[in-house]
């Protein structure tokens, strides 16, 4: 998993408790996946937060290549499309 300075300085220091492997694991299987107008792609998908046993959705947006994480944040505005 690649990840440009600006996550690593930035975002990992505003949200110390994101974990690496909801990134792998988010990316491997996403509830959700879309491309944004600027070519990055943005996946959703559920992951456990330990701090306090609750699952949440995860929202994990990669530059262009869908490799390079280049934010990831916790959606909590995150709805399921309907069937």
């Amino acid at each position: 998993m690649n990840t440009p300075a600006y996550f690593r300085e930035q975002v990992l220091r505003k949200r110390p408790y994101l974990v690496a492997d909801w990134f792998v694991a988010v990316l491997a299987s996403p509830l959700r996946r879309s491309v944004q107008p600027d070519g990055r792609i943005r996946s959703w998908g559920k992951v456990t937060d330990p701090r306090d046993g609750q699952e949440r959705v995860l929202r994990v947006v990669t530059l262009e290549d869908g490799e390079t994480v280049h934010n990831a944040f916790f959606d909590r505005g995150y709805r399921e499309a309907p069937p």
